[in-house]
């Protein structure tokens, strides 16, 4: 059985990985609320990224897969944006998966995978998203520097999504006419599901799937790469 390790697991894609993997894997969510583990068999370490150490908390020996989940949705036109919004962004965003990495490095297995998360943002320049895509955009490039770093004995990819149904988009899908609105930005003509996500990382993590590394995988509904209306 393996360790697997998340970092803000109990709502949401997180949560949804988390059950998931529990099936096969003894899993650990270190995150602020137990949220919708609790009547499940995944041992929960209370932790908040922004103020406490990974390394102070009863982590598991051997780490076979490790995700961080901690994310923020902030659209604000750039000229109302503050310095201190920006740094709030790479705090949660970036400077928490460093943090928690250094924590887990060592503890590592050969042949382990680490999932991290960006957004579509980041490759495909949209209005509102310059706090977000800053941050999710130091994740990417710190991705790839890791997996070359860390070659052969881990892995480590990103999964960059579109807009996905979760408590952390609630405000910009809790009406009829703003989830169309959404969908219909997509080739696909819908929102992401917290499964399409979560299916995602669970691949990444499956040791079958071993020749994938320092990638940046959109799960985006052909946002990305596909213009339909030209």
């Amino acid at each position: 059985m393996k360790n697997i390790l998340l970092i803000g697991g109990s709502h949401g894609i997180g949560q949804d990985i988390a059950t998931k993997l529990s099936e096969k894997n003894q899993v650990y969510v270190a995150s602020r609320t137990i949220g919708g583990l609790s009547e499940t068999n995944i041992a929960h370490i209370p932790f908040d990224v922004l103020s406490e150490n990974l390394s102070d908390k009863n982590l598991p020996e051997k780490i076979h897969g490790f995700v961080y989940c901690p994310g923020s949705i902030n659209l604000k036109p750039f000229q109302t944006m503050s310095e201190e919004i920006f740094r709030n962004e790479m705090e949660i965003n970036f400077f928490g998966l460093v943090k928690t990495v250094k924590s887990v490095i060592g503890n590592m297995e050969e042949g382990s995978s680490m999932v991290f998360f960006s957004t579509v943002a980041v490759s495909t320049g949209m209005p509102f998203h310059t706090s977000v895509s800053a941050a999710k955009g130091a994740i990417e490039g710190f991705a790839r520097a890791l997996a070359a770093e860390y070659a052969p004995k881990l892995r480590v990819n990103v999964i960059a999504p579109s807009l996905v149904d979760t408590p952390l988009s609630e405000r910009l899908l809790n009406n009829d006419r703003k989830r169309e609105m959404m969908a219909q930005r997509h080739p696909l003509k819908k929102v992401g599901l917290v499964s399409d996500v979560a299916n995602v990382a669970l691949f990444l993590l499956d040791s079958e799937n071993s020749w994938i590394t320092g990638q940046v995988i959109g799960i985006d509904g052909g946002i990305s790469t596909l213009n339909i209306n030209s």
